[in-house]
């Protein structure tokens, strides 16, 4: 079964839905990037709605709305970056799981299991933990080589001293 989960013909299907939840990362946060991004509405309207959890509308009141700014900042950016990841193929674990992250959030703020957020959330789960067949069609099949070799080699190195 793993043979087949790695297989190109699979990999190629992976990659058009890597490739499109990409898409859809860099289009919400271009679009936050470029309309100037408050998070400060979403946030007050989150901690007054009383389906979220208590802890969790603790967590935005007493971190998020007090460091505002830098959730402007991050949220767009982030999405931004995830999605440039997950085109390129490149940290597709790290993108696949900062997505992950932010869609979680998402959906605890009040977006509910019905929302396009609770979709992709489960399509970033599957592409995380199906195999490498995620990035067979990317540049983490040249760049991770090349990082375990680098890293392995700096290694051995220290081991000699």
């Amino acid at each position: 079964m793993k043979k087949h989960i790695n297989g190109p013909i699979v990999a190629f299907v992976l990659t058009i839905l890597r490739i499109w939840l990409g898409f859809q990362w860099i289009k919400a946060g271009f679009y936050k990037i470029s309309s100037g991004f408050d998070a400060g509405g979403f946030l007050q309207g989150t901690i007054e709605n009383p389906t979220v959890q208590g802890w969790y509308a603790g967590f935005l009141k007493g971190v998020a709305l007090p460091n505002i700014e830098f959730f402007n900042i991050l949220i767009p950016w982030g999405e931004f970056l995830v999605g440039l990841g997950l085109i390129l193929g490149l940290a597709t674990i790290p993108a696949l799981i900062g997505g992950a992250f932010m869609n979680l959030n998402f959906i605890m703020a009040g977006m509910g299991l019905a929302s396009l957020d609770a979709k992709l959330f489960v399509l970033a789960m599957i592409l995380l933990f199906i195999g490498k067949g995620r990035y067979y069609y990317g540049l983490d099949r040249f760049a991770i080589p090349y990082i375990k070799r680098h890293f392995s080699m700096k290694r051995s190195m220290l081991q000699m001293k």
